[in-house]
């Protein structure tokens, strides 16, 4: 039985530029992602797609000048720059600046002009430049030539100290929105780690799990209570039917002693519950589910249905046959046509 209760897709087609009293923002939509180059950066936001809901952590390591601010500071007032006036190299100016530096700028404003092509071409051709090979990347993500993003990806990644440096330098800090599993969302900007996530999601696509797993290892070795990259782990070592019982019990160390916080940790626990009923221990799954169905306030309608569906197949597998019912009448109730409810309640 799937948990893919959202699909993968593509959240924004095409290359937009977006302009507000914020400033410049710069949005690349390759698919299942969102990549988002704007003045704010250095955070990382998970949530969940189509929900609305989202919170924010600093990226680690990464720590902007804003977070270090004391708390009873007033943020600086900056003047605007526009884009254009960023990425504007003159004569002089052009002269002393290093070719592959002049290629990365050349790609932005290409990008910034909706001339994706160009763009590319630009890009590539500042291959020792980590934000060049980055934004490539993620463009060459987009259009699925998924080969050709990872030559980039990992080139990025072998310049990962660097990565950023360039967007920082013209004042454009960016951010990517990675659909990580079908339930999160991470929003991470051009560093190592944001880069692994591309990588392994790449993997993923092309059914290279193995290596997928490598760059999430990697990943919770720097970051161990990552919740972001723990769930789309889970996600991967559960994408089999059956469920192998080494990887379901891989799923259960990863969501040790989880509380429901957000709605990525109640992912996540529908995640451990899927792996528990896997291994067999069916009246712990329900005992988990209840615990990611315990808070509804903050919850997508979709992830709760799902909880409470997975509920009532625990229920029924250990006899509880009357509780069970209960909630898929409920869940029929709300969506008659949500996965075989209706059969199993007869009704169809």
């Amino acid at each position: 039985m799937s948990f893919r209760f959202w699909r993968r897709v593509q959240l924004f087609p095409g290359v937009s530029l977006n302009l507000s009293k914020s400033g410049a923002s710069l949005s690349l939509g390759p698919r299942g992602a969102k990549y988002t180059i704007g003045p704010r950066g250095t955070r990382a936001t998970v949530g969940l797609p189509g929900s609305g809901l989202f919170y924010t952590v600093q990226n680690p390591g990464r720590g902007s000048r804003t977070s270090q601010r004391p708390a009873h500071s007033a943020p600086p007032v900056t003047p605007e720059i526009p884009v254009q006036d960023r990425l504007s190299l003159g004569f002089f100016q052009r002269l002393v600046t290093p070719a592959d530096e002049r290629a990365f700028v050349d790609g932005l404003r290409a990008l910034h002009s909706g001339d994706e092509t160009e763009a590319l071409a630009q890009f590539e051709a500042a291959p020792e430049q980590a934000d060049a090979c980055w934004t490539a990347g993620l463009l060459r993500l987009k259009r699925e030539e998924l080969e050709v993003a990872q030559g980039h990806l990992q080139s990025a990644l072998q310049h990962s100290a660097t990565l950023g440096q360039l967007y920082a330098k013209y004042q454009i800090n960016a951010t990517t929105s990675f659909s990580v599993t079908p339930e999160v969302t991470a929003h991470i900007g051009p560093r190592e780690r944001g880069t692994r996530l591309a990588l392994a999601e790449l993997h993923q696509l092309r059914d290279e799990h193995a290596l997928a797993a490598e760059h999430l290892r990697l990943i919770l070795a720097e970051t161990p209570d990552d919740v972001v990259v723990k769930a789309a782990w889970a996600e991967l070592l559960l994408d089999a039917d059956p469920v192998p019982r080494a990887q379901a019990d891989q799923v259960v160390q990863l969501s040790a002693g989880l509380e429901n916080e957000t709605p990525v940790h109640a992912a996540l626990l529908l995640y451990k519950a899927r792996a528990l009923r896997a291994l067999g221990l069916e009246e712990v799954a329900v005992s988990t589910l209840t615990q990611a169905y315990r808070r509804k306030k903050d919850r997508p309608e979709a992830l709760l249905r799902q909880i409470r569906y997975e509920r009532a197949l625990a229920y029924a597998a250990v006899g509880r046959r009357g509780e069970s019912r209960r909630e898929l009448s409920a869940i029929y109730a709300e969506d008659p046509g949500f996965e075989d409810v209706a059969v199993r309640l007869g009704a169809r």
